[in-house]
């Protein structure tokens, strides 16, 4: 559980809950293995789930475009698990890869049921927010 924790805890959405609602987040990830190949989100659909690399790589498609190839330790879907939204990219494994999933209904449930999960969570990501809008105001 421990790496587990610490692959949790390096995602931003994450970073300023403490360990026991680390510990409760943890709880909800499925770990999921995958072939070469395997497709874990597909661009424009709805797919309201979250991953984290453990082992292997993904790579992230725009367009039918190559633009980022993931390792162990980056995260995708941080915007469709909160939203449940359609996906911006196409993400596809490149060799087998070891992921943590989250729903986003299980998420929620954990939100519904922990104010600390949900505090640090909305925090999180109102301060994403602001810096991004900081980072395009010219």
């Amino acid at each position: 559980m421990d790496e587990k924790l610490e692959l949790l805890r390096r995602v931003p959405l994450f970073a300023e809950l403490d360990n026991a609602a680390l510990t409760e987040l943890a709880k909800i990830t499925e770990e999921v293995e995958t072939k070469p190949g395997t497709v874990i989100t597909h661009e424009g659909r709805y797919e309201g789930y979250f991953f984290v690399v453990v082992s292997g790589s993904v790579k992230i498609d725009r367009g039918g475009r190559a633009i980022n190839l993931l390792a162990p330790g980056d995260f995708l879907g941080e915007v469709a698990l909160l939203d449940g939204g359609p996906r911006t990219a196409t993400a596809t494994t490149q060799e087998p890869t070891t992921l943590l999933k989250i729903t986003n209904d299980a998420f929620f449930e954990l939100v519904d049921r922990s104010p600390s999960v949900r505090t640090a969570v909305l925090a999180a990501a109102g301060a994403r927010l602001r810096a991004m809008e900081r980072d395009t105001v010219t």
